[in-house]
């Protein structure tokens, strides 16, 4: 269900791409971006715009899920790197382990609030890397957030 609620989500269809899988747990993404008209560029490679636009909201959706409602979860910045030109489609797999949420946890429990970064890597049918993807997550405790807010940190 989530998965076509969020191939279907407008922000998210715009950018080409399509969640292809999530596991039952939530803790493993496979996103899949196709060669077509809409991905393409001028030179007839995948869209930067649309390799970066496919991996935004993976990572911090999938935090928030499994943190629940006490926290916020933003992204809050990212790196890509582009290796080869995407000349078919490409897929990039994003998980997330046990040990990675106790440790938001733990890290939000003793400051507050903490920045994750996390990297998933755009690879075609043969497995080679196309482009690198980097997202730094904010995570904070949602009263640390509001005493922030209201502070005007």
């Amino acid at each position: 269900m989530l998965r076509h609620g969020l191939n279907w989500f407008p922000a998210y269809r715009a950018t080409g791409a399509r969640v292809v899988s999530i596991s039952p747990d939530l803790r493993c993404v496979v996103v899949r971006l196709p060669l077509r008209r809409n991905t393409r560029n001028g030179a007839g490679t995948l869209f930067g715009g649309s390799l970066y636009s496919a991996t935004d909201p993976i990572y911090a959706l999938m935090l928030a899920v499994h943190l629940g409602p006490d926290y916020i979860v933003w992204d809050k910045a990212a790196a890509i790197r582009y290796r080869k030109p995407g000349r078919e489609a490409l897929t990039a797999e994003f998980t997330l382990t046990d040990a990675e949420i106790a440790a938001v946890r733990a890290e939000v429990a003793r400051h507050g609030a903490c920045d994750r970064t996390y990297s998933t890597c755009f690879v075609d049918a043969q497995g080679v890397v196309h482009t690198e993807v980097e997202k730094t997550v904010y995570v904070a405790g949602k009263q640390h957030y509001k005493t922030r807010v209201v502070r005007g940190d």
